[in-house]
Formats: structure tokens, sequence, C-alpha cells
């Protein structure tokens, strides 16, 4: 199974929020390119970068720190925050982006997801995420009335990278993933499916893994120091 150690980007810091709430945010460092050199020296070979602000904006907004971050370390990124136009994914991809997480823009127009999946094959990765099972957007501040895996139905003959589903409950709130609402989304799609929100412990990395899952992005573990990358890694493979 492959590990994403995520970076949460909120006014150029690195920080984590509880259940996405922008009010109950932790700041672990000004500077994101040390979390991000720390993570490539326990053998990371991809990130998870959130724009918080571009998130809640509807527009990218942390280019510089984004830039910095894959200047520093050279690893593969995967962003996810206010990427909604053409011109946004145009534009992050020249940040040196590897993939584009599309969430908001995904509920409001599925078929328009598709459009640049076929304009840009397996660098476009669908983000879902639900509360309850329906799907929430625009940082988490509205949530919708469509269910998270007909959004996935609609979307997935498309070729898109993968499909990150983060249970909004679960995140940052170190109780584990939602193991019932991912075998769901795994039943409802043969797009991989990469886990977000809750990991806390190495048994539940190997529990992930054994049961299939292609990936898991994990944060607040790694910056409270329950464990270290590389024992995430090991418990992984």
């Amino acid at each position: 199974m492959i590990l994403y150690p995520a970076i949460d980007l909120l006014a150029g810091r690195c920080v984590r929020l509880i259940q996405g709430d922008y009010t109950r945010a932790t700041v672990f460092h000004d500077d994101p390119t040390i979390p991000a050199l720390e993570f490539l020296g326990q053998d990371a070979d991809r990130l998870h970068v959130v724009d918080l602000d571009g998130a809640k904006n509807g527009v990218p907004i942390n280019g510089s720190a984004i830039r910095a971050i894959i200047e520093a370390t050279g690893l593969d990124c995967q962003l996810g925050g206010g990427v909604r136009t053409i011109h946004d994914l145009e534009t992050v991809f020249g940040w040196g982006v590897r993939w584009a997480v599309l969430g908001t823009k995904a509920l409001q127009d599925p078929q328009w997801v598709c459009r640049m999946a076929e304009r840009f094959p397996d660098r476009i990765v669908l983000g879902v995420d639900a509360r309850n099972g329906y799907i929430a957007t625009d940082g988490w501040v509205k949530t919708s009335t469509t269910l998270a895996v007909d959004l996935i139905r609609q979307v997935q003959h498309a070729p898109l990278a993968a499909v990150v589903y983060t249970d909004i409950a679960r995140d940052g709130m170190m109780k584990g993933p939602n193991i019932a609402a991912l075998t769901d989304v795994r039943h409802a799609t043969h797009l991989p499916v990469i886990a977000s929100g809750g990991v806390s412990t190495l048994e539940q990395i190997r529990e992930l893994s054994q049961d299939g899952v292609h990936a898991a992005i994990i944060g607040r573990a790694l910056y409270d120091q329950v464990f270290t990358l590389s024992e995430a890694l090991e418990a992984a493979a």
C-alpha cells in the first residue's frame, strides 16, 4: 500500500485542522519545507498537499509554498484545494504538481471533470470528502445532498488517476479510518482508492493494506509523533 504524508497549508504555514474546522487549526511549522524534507529523509516518495486557503476561496493560493516544497524535495506532489478551472489546473501543473485533486468542481460539474481527465490523463484525482456519506464542498463548509458513491459512479469511466475518500468525521480525530465507508467506495469503482482521515495506529495501516486499499494519507499521527513515516511504510508493506 502506498502512503502519502500530508502537508496542509494555511497562510503559507503547515497546519492540521480538526474535522476541517478552520477555527481549530494547530500550526506545526511556519516553513512547510521542513516537514517535507523530514518525510523525504524517511523514504517518502510522494506527498499529499492541501491548499486550505484555496479550498475556502475557490482558487489555488499557496503557490509559493507549494513550489518551495516541490523544489526542496523533488517528490511527486498530489494537490487539492481550490482547483476548479482549466486555468487552475494549468497553474498548479506549472508549479510542478504531479496530480491535481478535484472535489467541489466534481460535484458541480461531473462531466467537466471527465473532460479534464481526458485532457490530462492519469493526472486528475477525484476528491470525495464525505460527511455521513454525503459530499461536502467549499473547504468542507457546505454539505450537499449527493451521496459519495453516486458521484464516483458518474465519473469512474474517465481516465482518472485515483479517488481520494476523506471521512470528515474522522479527519484529525485519531479515531481510525471508516472501514465500512471505504469498503462501499471500493465496491463502487474500479479506480484506485486512497483512504484519508483518522489513520492513527500502525495496526490500522496494516488493516487497510490487507483490505486491498490502494493508498492512505497520513497526517496528524505523524505530526504528533505517534509513529514515524518509516514505521508506517514498513507496516504498509
